[in-house]
């Protein structure tokens, strides 16, 4: 078990140098100079002094390895300097804007999971052959839906029509609703797909068959049985899709005008504000590292075999 911790803490690890490595490269490789577009909006241009003297100040006039070594340091002590456009500290931005992204974000989560689940249980243990057709249809429909029209039609319909939801920028449970659902629809729809999959690959199984002629009912079989080695699949797939729940909060922000990490993105991609961007990317992989990680945790729980299966070593499979 230690050694199964430790490689995929190492892996995590290594996810994370190389996600701030590939920002930085992709950041500086985007055309622009992100101190001349902060100064564009001024009435006088700056002068050339000037500009040298910013350079010197954001550090963008040292060499790209430097540059590179010094922002690599600083990011192991958790510093990811300043933002070029508003002159506050990265980290603080970030985690200013947290609260509310951690708050969407989670909620879209659990409504994920619990409908997802659902449709996938009630969809492959129903008896009847059409009902299962229409419910199995549903989750490639809802992940075809593009998120941004999915936001505007529900706009449209609860906060116009029928006036039960704020439009835009609400706060509270109101103001939590729609953003959660436009959120929560295609990541639902993926793990109600996987999940009735293996759901239906389970109950083919010899054990589900030894279940039923022991006299187990339908219930019991996908609840008891099914269910439990069905589920690997989807909790791999939860983990994955936390990167796709943070890249999601950037449109519904956006669609809905909320506060958050998403809609800082917005801001720092725009006004090319390199490290405000750098310190998203490697917040956004410090999360998705640490769910997969959680994920990998859960894994010996449902299934002991994967930790106390020994490795092939290379000498056996030369031989």
């Amino acid at each position: 078990m230690t050694r199964y911790l430790l490689r995929r803490t190492g892996l995590a690890l290594g996810v994370l140098w190389a996600a701030f490595t590939a920002s930085f490269v992709v950041l500086y490789l985007i055309p622009g100079d992100a101190v001349e577009a902060m100064v564009s909006a001024q009435d006088v241009p700056p002068s050339a002094a000037e500009l040298a003297r910013l350079r010197a100040t954001y550090g963008v006039d040292e060499p790209l390895i430097v540059q590179y070594g010094e922002r690599l340091w600083a990011a192991l002590h958790g510093d990811f300097g300043d933002s070029i456009q508003t002159g506050r500290s990265v980290t603080s931005s970030i985690l200013d804007a947290l609260p509310s992204t951690a708050l969407l974000a989670g909620t879209a989560l659990v409504l994920a999971i619990v409908g997802g689940g659902s449709l996938a249980v009630v969809a492959t243990g129903t008896e009847s052959r059409w009902a299962r057709q229409v419910l199995l249809a549903l989750p490639p429909l809802a992940v075809s839906l593009p998120t941004f029209w999915v936001g505007l039609v529900l706009i449209q319909v609860f906060s116009f029509q029928l006036g039960l939801f704020p439009s835009i920028g609400g706060t509270g449970l109101s103001g939590l609703v729609l953003p959660a659902v436009t959120l929560a629809l295609p990541i639902g729809a993926v793990i109600a797909q996987i999940l009735a999959k293996s759901l239906t690959s389970a109950l083919d199984e010899p054990y589900v068959t030894t279940a039923r002629a022991k006299g187990v009912g339908r219930t019991g079989i996908h609840l008891r049985h099914a269910l439990r080695n069905a589920a690997l699949p989807a909790l791999t797939a939860i983990g994955l899709l936390v990167g796709q729940l943070l890249a999601g909060s950037v449109v519904v922000e956006t669609v809905f005008a909320r506060v958050g990490v998403g809609r800082l993105t917005v801001q720092g991609v725009t006004a090319q504000d390199i490290p405000l961007v750098q310190g998203i990317v490697v917040f956004g992989a410090l999360v998705f590292v640490t769910a997969n990680l959680l994920v990998d945790l859960v894994y010996p729980v449902l299934d002991p075999r994967i930790v106390s299966t020994p490795p092939i070593s290379r000498r056996k499979v030369r031989t």
